[in-house]
């Protein structure tokens, strides 16, 4: 833990009746000096300011050469222990009412001796560097970890399209298992930078109308596969309106519900009842969530610590232990955003109930509105054009899903020679390539005559800002999914520009 010891200087303090001239004359020789500090018995009692006493001398100084400094230094100085972090007594100045003037503080050691002085401006420019080292360093792992993300689901996919061939059953536990450990992998990723941005107050919200039986549909889709795996019977009911639907952001109400759930089967194999009920409440939606469990391999007073101190010390040591906190620790973080928390109380036999509640505006939703990942009635053929594996491997696999078809190449240059043989129905075009970025060849392959050069287009991009998708636009692509893929987003945007096909063909 780095203290105020590495930027206090160690100067030797002068005495209270060292004569001003002598003062002037150490500030001459040390100019990197930013103040002296006046002590007495080995305790700071004041505090010499280079600029303020510089300036004073130039006025003054037939009257002050001679006069003892104690006259002239401040009394009353910054004074901070010599353990401090930097950044906490940063914080500190930021709410003190100490007078500007005041540039440079007093450290002193645990019995109140003197040890050193600071500069406040150096102390400040230590601790911006700090600051913006930070800020790129959890840039870097931003990006880190959004590059496992994308192998991760890479590999996910593989093994999804290995689970459905026909292996030995050695294989096929093999590829499960491989499966199982990059789907927790990911998932530990992914909560682990949410609850980062949370803790710097970057966690983002996306409320949109949600249908709640749609939700505890999905939560029960999710869970009741891994528990029955576990050894456990997941018991999922929802108690409300069969339409009701709040504008909430439904993936965080899914993480809180993760972290529940994912807790009750970490402590022993039951029963596991969870449930969502919806109740109007003045105009508004109370929504309230169980889950209980009959686990009596750990105590409720452990089980209770861990719900409310999950990130406390010893549990960072064990990666379940770690996993299961980081995920309680990201869910109490959403409900605090949501406007609601976690309660937990030990059951009267064994177990334990969490629960929480929040409200949220009342939403309309299409009630035909039914997620349909189908593409089209027409079967297509996709170019994939990706200079990374990983990414034409998800590629390829939802196009699979999506019953299309599709060829791969690496860069642009391979693109636009695939593109001019006119095989392809429609091409999902990467950004950032060697020897032809997807800009380039988007605006090569619109000059290609015929249908070669008319095929939809649709970036692949992880910078979907405005700027970049005008860019995209212009140059002549028809739409950008984003990076990580999300197969809901893909099969809308390729029902809508192959669907237009369809019509214009019956047309």
């Amino acid at each position: 833990m780095e203290t105020l010891a590495r930027l206090i200087d160690r100067r030797d303090p002068v005495d209270p009746d060292t004569p001003c001239r002598a003062v002037l004359e150490i500030f001459a020789s040390e100019p990197a000096l930013a103040a002296l500090a006046v002590t007495q018995d080995g305790a700071p009692i004041g505090l010499v300011y280079r600029d303020v006493f510089v300036g004073q001398m130039l006025v003054a100084a037939e009257h002050l050469n001679a006069r003892p400094v104690s006259e002239v230094m401040d009394p009353d100085p910054r004074s901070v222990r010599v353990a401090m972090e930097p950044g906490v007594f940063v914080d500190a100045l930021a709410q003190s009412a100490t007078p500007v003037f005041r540039t440079a503080f007093v450290a002193t050691d645990e019995n109140g001796h003197y040890v050193g002085v600071g500069g406040l401006a150096s102390l400040l420019a230590s601790h911006r560097r700090k600051q913006r080292e930070a800020r790129e360093a959890m840039g870097l792992v931003e990006r880190m970890a959004h590059d496992i993300g994308l192998h991760l689901e890479g590999v996910q996919a593989f093994t999804d399209r290995l689970e459905q061939q026909r292996l030995a059953p050695d294989a096929a536990a093999c590829v499960r298992a491989i499966s199982d450990t990059s789907r927790d992998m990911s998932e530990i990723l992914g909560r682990a930078m949410d609850l980062h941005r949370a803790a710097t107050g970057g966690l983002s919200l996306s409320p949109e109308p949600t249908r709640l039986r749609d939700l505890a549909d999905a939560v029960e889709a999710r869970w009741a596969p891994r528990a029955a795996e576990s050894g456990s019977t997941l018991l999922f009911s929802y108690d409300g309106e069969p339409e009701a639907a709040a504008l909430v952001d439904p993936s965080r109400l899914l993480q809180v519900f993760d972290a529940l759930i994912d807790g009750a089967l970490a402590h022993g194999r039951g029963v596991i009842e969870a449930s969502l009920r919806a109740r109007l409440d003045d105009g508004r939606l109370r929504l309230e969530g169980d889950v209980r469990d009959n686990a009596a391999a750990v105590t409720a007073e452990e089980r209770l610590a861990r719900v409310f101190d999950p990130l406390g010390e010893g549990r960072m040591d064990d990666r379940a232990e770690m996993a299961l906190g980081v995920g309680m620790a990201l869910a109490h973080r959403v409900l605090r955003e949501m406007g609601g928390q976690v309660r937990a109380e030990p059951n009267r036999g064994a177990g334990l109930t969490l629960r929480f509640a929040l409200t949220a505006p009342v939403a309309q939703v299409d009630t035909d509105d039914h997620e349909d990942l189908s593409v089209s009635a027409r079967p297509a053929h996709i170019l994939i054009v990706d200079d990374n594996a990983t990414n034409r491997m998800v590629a390829e696999a939802l196009c699979e899903m999506f019953d299309c078809t599709s060829e791969q190449v690496v860069d642009g240059v391979e693109a636009v020679e695939a593109a001019r043989t006119g095989r392809f129905d429609l091409i999902l075009m990467d950004i950032k390539m060697p020897r032809m970025d997807g800009v380039t060849a988007t605006r090569a392959i619109r000059e290609l005559p015929g249908p070669a050069g008319a095929a939809p287009i649709v970036a692949l991009t992880a910078n979907a800002g405005p700027e970049d998708v005008a860019v995209y636009l212009a140059a002549g692509m028809q739409d950008v999914v984003e990076k990580p893929i999300k197969p809901e987003r893909l099969a809308i945007v390729l029902s809508a520009l192959l669907g237009g096909e369809d019509e214009q063909e019956a047309a």
